[in-house]
């Protein structure tokens, strides 16, 4: 049906692009086609998709005739200066739209724009020539009523919106001066007058427990509670293993295992196992069964799907399943019998996989561990309440551990290890301190088991040559190589290889060189920024990153929407009901599952970055005017970015350094005083005052001081990580 319509489609136009047509009218066209009544409607909607695609325009005559500018288009991402850009699908380099082009589009429009300028290594710039779609329906911001008046402007949290909404009296909602809300848009206004909303939900004053984190969940569109009857549903899951969920398993209920998490992780998705026979492992990484209790298509399925991933924000999460499913029967909890999907590994004394089994098992957690305490009995062996037969397992662990950590370093996998922070909040849901969360034997040990276990999940299906989902990562593109070396080679770390392509190997022996350095987390940034993003996709294409062929997500299904559809492909197969329609069933969804996923995962990643932010702006509130040293994050013509120990970045306006006029060089990624020929380099080491910190723009502001320069304020020197 779609071939047919695309097919009638491109016949109209190519009777519109003929050399001996003349612009005409609809009614004119239908007898020129021969086009009859009841087909006219379609022709419509054939000259609209046209029109929409930017291939044809109507004039102001009404009649329709080939576009004669280079036209395309394009999602609008706006900037909060007024100006923005347009992303076509397909194309590297985005298109600049100035402030005056932009015609009524707002951030996130799917818009039609004409190219205007642009060539060679000039960017290109357009103008917006036709909406096709709005992005934005409601905007979050903060309200103002305007005194004795009655009539408000709502401050969008968004700033790329770059407009105020002006909200009626009569549509205000009762909402009061500096509380924070969501309007609906009604109009979305032009030139000569602002968009108009309508007050939908008040979200609480500004500066409440919990308003600013819930703004941004709304301002976004994520899920933060779930429907009634999701929940109803939920709470009537079997709380234990039915009697009958036991058939057709492998009971590993006797074996020792263990989960080994954060000390305030509340569900539990993975738990392992290890014997050591002779020289050879067999490691089990026993995944929780969600897919037993979740169906396809079920409406929890369906709410899951929809949300795509857990969100981890500073005061809450946003789980992708309700928590009588997330917290109970699907988490492994210390005790009790689980219904898990196994992967049972045999590894020889080189880290290699000789044998594996995928299987659907009964499991039973012998006992909750901590990464924390896993790390004491590692470093300082203290073994308080940790059982004899548990030790020598993770002594066992910490071996193999070491064997596939040797394994992944000569296949060149790159290991990225920089400071993440991790916020703290005080009972009134204020920062009380921001603490540096590092990595360490005990995380790393179950990073290396849960990273085995996706790829010889992987592999297995890749030969099968069934239907799945593959977690791939492909390697940088030619200008981010160029761009990096740039950054390096003023670092003095050159990479010599062709600029063109670069191993993982490459980068891994970069990162190697730098292990301990100050610059340590500042250039992994900036090899990880080369990058392209990793994306789930239902066709295999390996991951750069790891140096591996094949990879997925396989281990956390109460989390990660494909993890659960991969659940439910194993199980099928395991049962044999992969037939012919089953096939089939799973090649027609997977390519749409991979693309909601991989939207929702960026759109979390967008949220948690932003409230985090977010908190560092309101810890940092409290310090102004302190003295701090931090290094060079980033550079650029408008300032120097600073981050302190603590992770808390900031910029220094090119503005608000007086010694010299500064203009930044792309060629060496440097910021150079013309005169006095100072330069500023990533990495190195600043001493910085706190000038001013936004919650609402999640900005901090820094200003340099000098080596002699009278330090008001107090002074920290070295910031404590754990601030």
């Amino acid at each position: 049906m779609k071939k047919e319509e695309n097919k009638r489609k491109e016949v109209v136009y190519e009777w519109i692009c003929d050399r001996s047509y003349v612009p005409m009218r609809f009614r004119d066209l239908a007898v020129m086609l021969d086009v009859k009544a009841e087909e006219k409607e379609e022709l419509g909607q054939i000259l609209e998709e046209l029109q929409k695609e930017g291939r044809i325009r109507k004039t102001r005559q009404g009649r329709y005739e080939k576009q004669k500018e280079e036209t395309c288009v394009g999602l609008f991402q706006g900037h909060a200066r007024g100006f923005g850009f347009v992303c076509v699908p397909g194309e590297e380099d985005d298109i600049f739209i100035g402030e005056e082009a932009g015609n009524g589009a707002m951030d996130g429009d799917e818009v039609c724009i004409r190219i205007r300028s642009g060539s060679g290594r000039r960017r290109r710039e357009g103008e917006v020539i036709r909406i096709l779609k709005r992005g934005v329906t409601s905007v979050t911001g903060l309200y103002q009523q305007q005194p004795e008046k009655g009539y408000g402007f709502v401050l969008p949290d968004n700033r790329r919106l770059g407009q105020d909404i002006f909200v009626p009296k009569e549509k205000s909602g009762g909402a009061k001066d500096g509380q924070k809300v969501t309007v609906r848009l009604v109009d979305y206004g032009n030139d000569r007058k602002k968009p108009e909303g309508e007050v939908t939900d008040i979200l609480g004053f500004a500066g409440e427990k919990g308003v600013d984190i819930l703004s941004l969940i709304r301002g976004n569109q994520l899920e933060d509670t779930f429907p009634e009857r999701i929940l109803n549903r939920a709470k009537k899951t079997a709380t234990e293993v039915k009697e009958g969920d036991y058939n057709g398993r492998k009971d590993v209920r006797e074996w020792l295992l263990i989960t080994i998490d954060g000390e305030d992780t509340k569900d539990f998705d993975d738990a392992v196992s290890l014997t050591k026979e002779g020289k050879e492992f067999l490691l089990g990484v026993h995944i929780a069964d969600v897919a037993n209790y979740v169906q396809e298509n079920s409406g929890i399925d369906k709410e899951a799907k929809k949300r795509g991933t857990s969100v981890y924000l500073p005061d809450r999460v946003l789980p992708m399943l309700p928590e009588a499913l997330s917290n109970g029967i699907c988490s492994l909890n210390a005790g009790e019998d689980r219904l898990a999907l196994s992967c049972l590994m045999r590894i020889n004394e080189k880290g290699t996989v000789t044998s594996h089994e995928i299987a659907e098992t009964v499991i039973r957690v012998q006992k909750r561990m901590t990464y924390e305490a896993v790390q004491r009995f590692f470093t300082e062996e203290d073994a308080e309440g940790i059982p004899g037969d548990i030790q020598e397992m993770l002594n066992e662990m910490r071996q193999l551990s070491h064997l596939l950590q040797k394994r992944k370093q000569a296949r060149g996998t790159i290991d990225f290890d920089f400071p993440e922070a991790k916020i703290e909040l005080d009972e009134e849901g204020k920062v009380s301190r921001i603490r540096v969360r590092e990595r360490n034997e005990a995380t790393r040990l179950i990073e290396d088991f849960m990273i085995l276990a996706n790829e010889t999940v992987a592999e297995e299906y890749f030969w099968r040559e069934l239907p799945f989902l593959y977690r791939n990562h492909k390697g940088p593109k030619e200008e981010k190589i160029k761009e990096l070396k740039t950054y390096l080679h003023a670092m003095g770390y050159p990479l010599r290889k062709s600029e063109k392509t670069v191993k993982p190997r490459e980068f891994q022996k970069l990162l190697r060189s730098i292990q301990g350095k100050s610059e340590e987390p500042f250039i992994s940034r900036l090899v990880l920024r080369s990058m392209q993003q990793a994306k789930y996709e239902a066709e295999n294409a390996g991951h750069f990153g790891l140096a591996s062929s094949c990879y997925t997500h396989f281990t956390s299904p109460i989390r990660r929407y494909p993890d659960l559809q991969i659940h439910r492909i194993i199980k099928d197969l395991l049962r044999g009901r992969m037939d012919e329609e089953k096939t089939e069933h799973y090649r027609r969804i997977l390519p749409e599952v991979a693309l909601h996923a991989g939207e929702m995962e960026r759109k979390a990643e967008k949220v948690q970055q932003e409230a985090e932010k977010l908190k560092k702006a309101e810890f940092m509130e409290a310090h102004l005017g302190e003295v701090y040293e931090g290094r060079i994050s980033g550079l650029n013509k408008w300032g120097i970015y600073v981050e302190l120990a603590n992770t808390v970045e900031g910029m220094i306006p090119v503005a608000g350094l007086y010694d010299d006029q500064y203009e930044y060089r792309e060629n060496t990624g440097e910021l150079v005083g013309i005169h006095r020929h100072r330069r500023f380099r990533l990495g190195e080491e600043l001493k910085v005052r706190v000038t001013a910190a936004d919650t609402r723009t999640r900005t901090v502001d820094f200003e340099l001081v000098g080596k002699g320069e009278k330090q008001n304020g107090k002074h920290r020197n070295k910031i404590d990580r754990q601030q």
